[in-house]
């Protein structure tokens, strides 16, 4: 009798762990669905850049830190405020790759978008460009407290425009002997 009960015991942990495991992971299907709503972040300053594979490396960081934090997916699905969640955890990643490697600051400020703004000339090569990404990574690193600081201030704060301007203008001159003059027409009623 104890034998039969034990081995009753032990077969229903077993497909109570089976059971779980499977409820608990997020199916193909399920991941590409959250994929594609991701893509709806895509005219966000830092990921309008990304090449098409950059974005699938980022929306799967994306959908791998979801699935890690809400293992089952229909409590997901059914978060409220789960536009908002999703937001957060775009938001995140983004600091985090910014955090890993300042150099993913050219995904925020592009080069040819820093060309036709006139802070950097035309025709440079990789290495100095990349000069100019690390002048600029310092000084920003510098400035602000914290990524997410920073982040905030890309997508908020127009003053903070002007400071981080100022700083990329800097390297600008500082590396390449390229200034700037800016013509202010000022118009009185």
């Amino acid at each position: 009798m104890k034998k039969f009960l034990l081995f009753i015991t032990m077969a229903a942990i077993a497909v109570s762990v089976t059971g779980c495991s499977k409820e608990r992971k997020w199916n193909e299907m399920e991941r590409e669905k959250l994929r594609r709503e991701l893509r709806a972040y895509r005219d966000m300053v830092y990921l309008e850049n990304l090449a098409e594979a950059e974005f699938n490396d980022f929306s799967g960081n994306v959908v791998e830190a979801i699935e890690v934090d809400y293992p089952v997916y229909t409590t997901f699905i059914e978060l409220p405020g789960r536009g908002d969640t999703v937001e957060v955890y775009v938001v995140s990643t983004i600091v985090e790759e910014l955090n890993a490697n300042p150099h993913n600051m050219r995904n925020i400020y592009p080069y040819p978008y820093l060309v036709e703004e006139g802070i950097l000339p035309a025709g440079l090569n990789h290495q100095a460009q990349r000069a100019f990404y690390d002048c600029f990574s310092k000084k920003v690193k510098r400035y602000y407290p914290s990524t997410q600081a920073f982040f905030n201030a890309v997508i908020g704060d127009s003053s903070s425009q002007d400071a981080l301007t100022d700083m990329q203008m800097q390297c600008a001159a500082d590396l390449f002997d390229w200034g700037i003059e800016i013509d202010e027409t000022v118009v009185f009623d």
